[in-house]
């Protein structure tokens, strides 16, 4: 006897339909899997006869086998358990015939659980695109699955209950439509906390207003942490698009809050400096999403830039630049998207005081010039904005003078952030740092004393074609915030001011 039923198969964020035949026939009993199936598909063998053991269900004396289709595409992953349980007990008589618009997702225990697996949202979305109706998964996944709306989802606990629920011996109720609650706009960490440090809090507002990555580089003490892990204050809320995106993302890495499947707060990643480059950019034998890609959407700090592997550091660079991250192993490549904005920071020599304006600095000019040397010219080249932070003064601190909270300057992000929206609505372009090349001149347009100003600094400065966009981006930015919509000489004034620190630091000792 032959009949198919419709699983999912998942290959980085690729989610794929997969056809799970069976073909039931006398003989010798046998129970065989193929169709390009690595050791945890074919490991379900064992599962789904322990499983039907375990809740008195038949398993057939026969030969049987089992085709998932396409056959030249790898099938990874214990999510094939239950479509592959659902075509033997079909096969065998103990359920009617699935509809051609019913999937099923699920691993199964010995005991005969449905247990929950990683990358149901992205199977759930590809499932829905490929025109199914009703897909089962396994119960703890249903909510997440349920933020995919247009689709029949139901929660299952155990293989008896699927089968009875099949053959209409008891009901289930499928999962309501998952509505997401308003993001908070902070964890508690806000800007009315930093004394001083006004110049560094307004080159922040312009990063997070146009996602520019920035490097901050400061003496101990002098709170380039503290600011960056109160930029996510700041950030502008996710749009659902975005959210789907990193969420996907979460699902994969098994990481997905099961109260609150769906990431509405942007990420924020900080990794200590002794990850691997696996770690930052993805890997391992299924390659999983790394550090970057797990801050889609939001933003990944590096402290202590200088104290990580530059081997690890110059990995990031084309990531950073084509905002996806391709990882490459004999199965096939897989591609994470990694749309971040990056902000690093570092002090200026071992000692940290290199060009304090008291503390004297102990370390000799080649100390400083190695430690510097770490971060190469072509990876500060990807830092948008250079900022100093310079120690902060006794009358800052001991000021009662109340300093400006995260969400006032929140709402200022936040006006900025749908200027760009609506003017690249339609391109897949979110922000003015993911600018692409053929439409930069079209929506940075300068005027006369801008243009000129913009040439003297090239020409003194001697900056790249890169560094060149990047104040383009960020003086777009400026005139965002300020309402215009022409670039002028200001704006690129204000830009190039957050351009200049490797001038100071990374010159030839």
């Amino acid at each position: 006897m032959f009949c198919k039923v419709n699983g999912m198969g998942l290959n980085g964020l690729n989610a794929y339909p997969v056809d799970v035949e069976i073909e039931i026939s006398r003989g010798i009993e046998r129970f065989d899997i193929v169709g390009l199936a690595d050791a945890a598909v074919k490991e379900s063998r064992e599962r789904i006869k322990s499983a039907f053991r375990s809740s008195k269900i038949r398993f057939p004396s026969a030969s049987v086998i089992i085709n998932l289709a396409p056959a030249d595409v790898k099938k990874s992953g214990s999510f094939n358990d239950l479509p592959i349980a659902a075509a033997v007990m079909q096969a065998a008589g103990e359920i009617p015939p699935a509809p051609d618009d019913c999937a099923f997702i699920g691993e199964l225990s010995l005991g005969g659980e449905v247990r929950g697996v990683n990358g149901v949202l992205p199977m759930t979305i590809t499932a829905k695109n490929h025109g199914i109706k009703t897909l089962f998964v396994p119960k703890e996944n249903a909510y997440e699955a349920s933020v995919v709306s247009g689709i029949d989802v139901f929660g299952i606990d155990t293989l008896d209950r699927l089968r009875q629920f099949l053959n209409g011996a008891v009901r289930l109720e499928k999962m309501p439509p998952y509505v997401p609650k308003a993001a908070p706009a902070s964890d508690g960490l806000d800007f009315a906390d930093v004394r001083g440090q006004p110049f560094a809090k307004k080159a922040l507002e312009v990063a997070a207003c146009g996602g520019h990555n920035v490097i901050m580089i400061g003496s101990p003490g002098s709170g380039k942490s503290m600011l960056a892990k109160r930029i996510p204050s700041i950030l502008p809320a996710m749009t659902f698009e975005e959210s789907i995106e990193t969420t996907n993302i979460y699902s994969i890495a098994g990481m997905v809050n099961k109260d609150a499947p769906l990431i509405t707060s942007r990420p924020f990643r900080s990794p200590h400096h002794t990850v691997s480059t696996a770690g930052l950019t993805g890997g391992g034998g299924i390659p999983r999403p790394g550090e970057i890609s797990l801050a889609h959407n939001g933003l990944l700090f590096l402290d202590e830039l200088a104290e990580f592997p530059r081997l690890t550091l110059e990995v990031l660079r084309q990531p950073i630049e084509d905002k996806k991250v391709s990882i490459s192993r004999a199965s096939g490549t897989v591609t994470y998207p990694c749309s971040v904005m990056l902000v690093a920071a570092m002090n200026p020599c071992p000692c940290g005081y290199y060009g304090h304006p008291t503390k004297k600095c102990v370390c000799s000019k080649k100390q400083v010039s190695q430690y510097l040397s770490k971060i190469s010219g072509p990876l500060l080249d990807r830092f948008d904005l250079h900022i100093e932070i310079a120690p902060v003064e006794y009358q800052s601190l001991a000021s009662q003078k109340k300093e400006e909270p995260s969400s006032m300057i929140r709402e200022r992000v936040q006006r900025a952030r749908e200027i760009q929206n609506e003017r690249y609505r339609g391109t897949g372009i979110n922000c003015n740092a993911a600018l692409t090349p053929d439409i930069l001149r079209e929506v940075c347009v300068m005027t006369d004393g801008a243009r000129e100003l913009l040439g003297e600094v090239f020409d003194r400065l001697g900056l790249s074609a890169r560094a060149y966009d990047k104040i383009l981006k960020v003086a777009r930015t400026v005139a965002d915030m300020a309402g215009s919509r022409e670039i002028d000489r200001a704006h690129i004034s204000q830009a190039v001011r957050y351009r200049t620190l490797d001038r100071k630091f990374w010159v030839n000792e």
